[in-house]
């Protein structure tokens, strides 16, 4: 049977930013309801922008194009690494759940490095 998904999928460390997206996704649901609007909403945003900016940049023809967002999306990756170190001093995460994501987060924003290293 034929692959159809797109060259992006195929990529690593866009299925690794899928399944951190929905880890995010779970654990916000336990933080305070003050901050539905607030960190919670954050973090969900710079979690999906990680993969966003990983599709978008991969749908780009020029070199430069696809860097900037690859660029964009590993930022986002370390903004998540500040909201999840809030989170954790806030006691809004377990410390497990904590660990386990930042490491995911920094896996990913290494692989997103490595692709940036490899379109130069």
């Amino acid at each position: 049977m034929e692959d159809k998904r797109l060259n992006f999928e195929k990529l690593e460390a866009y299925k690794k930013a899928l399944q951190f997206v929905g880890h995010i996704y779970v654990i916000v649901k336990k933080f305070p309801q003050e901050e539905r609007f607030g960190l919670s909403d954050q973090l969900r945003r710079a979690s999906v922008s990680i993969l966003a900016n990983i599709a978008e940049g991969c749908g780009r023809y020029h070199k430069n194009e696809v860097i900037q967002f690859l660029r964009m999306s590993r930022s986002s990756g370390f903004e998540c690494i500040a909201l999840l170190q809030v989170a954790d001093n806030q006691k809004y995460i377990d410390n497990s759940d904590y660990i386990r994501l930042y490491n995911d987060i920094q896996e990913i924003t290494k692989m997103i490095s490595g692709l940036i290293n490899s379109k130069k």
